[in-house]
């Protein structure tokens, strides 16, 4: 099966940490980030991914290679300017596109998430699109569902104001599986995001759903939530072995 993992950023909520490398090649201890990203990947029978770039964009291929080092197939797609989520990976159609589901992943979500069920899931719904949700309270994003898991309402970074007299602490993992179908959906050539411009859109065909976490999940977005990160590899609470 097909993925892609989202590497194009600058990372710059990291600071210092990512001013002279991708915020994917970050270490984790032996092995950056990516590594235990693609690890896991490969692990759920997603062997065949794509990787955008942008920042530094000959750090992760002078790296990995093809992927055969990491029993993938690795194809690298360079970003002359930033394309946003949706639109990196509209962007990648033609290798995205086809008859079976792919996965997205934020390139700085580190998980150690089993993507059987939520494939399972996906596919019994005739799901467009299946968020990976999980719950936090106060986060960028709020999801609201119903008792099937359809996702009836989703805000990103809400203002106030539309916080109120929403009772939900489901938010987006940043991660997901689509539907080739959803790319009618993505304007082609030009910047797009997926939960600002497309998530929402998709609440009105009704097949836009919510799969909650089970597994190990931290999203790189802070040095102290790296060093969490790190810890959680190294005392084995996310269970991914990337050799």
């Amino acid at each position: 099966m097909r993925a892609m993992v989202l590497c194009a950023g600058y990372g710059t909520r990291l600071g210092d940490l990512t001013r002279e490398i991708p915020k994917p090649m970050l270490s984790l201890g032996e092995r950056p980030l990516l590594a235990y990203l693609l690890a896991n990947l490969r692990a759920r029978d997603f062997t065949e991914i794509a990787i955008n770039l942008h920042f530094l964009p000959e750090v992760i291929p002078g790296y990995f290679g093809d992927g055969a080092g990491m029993n993938v197939a690795l194809t690298y797609v360079r970003e002359e300017k930033l394309l946003g989520t949706a639109g990196g990976i509209k962007n990648m159609e033609t290798f995205l596109g086809g008859s079976d589901p792919f996965l997205v992943q934020y390139g700085d979500v580190l998980t150690d998430q089993d993507f059987s069920a939520m494939l399972r899931f996906h596919r019994e719904r005739l799901a467009l699109a299946t968020l990976l949700v999980h719950h936090r309270a106060r986060s960028n994003s709020v999801v609201t569902m119903d008792a099937e898991g359809r996702i009836i309402g989703f805000l990103e970074r809400p203002a106030e104001e539309q916080r109120r007299g929403v009772e939900s602490n489901w938010v987006n993992s940043g991660i997901c599986l689509c539907r080739p179908e959803v790319f009618n959906h993505i304007p082609a050539g030009t910047v797009c995001d997926l939960p600002r411009d497309i998530f929402p859109k998709l609440i009105a065909t009704g097949r836009i759903f919510g799969f909650p976490l089970s597994g190990y999940r931290c999203a790189i977005d802070s040095p102290q939530r790296l060093e969490e990160a790190r810890a959680a590899i190294a005392e084995g609470r996310c269970r991914i072995e990337a050799k």
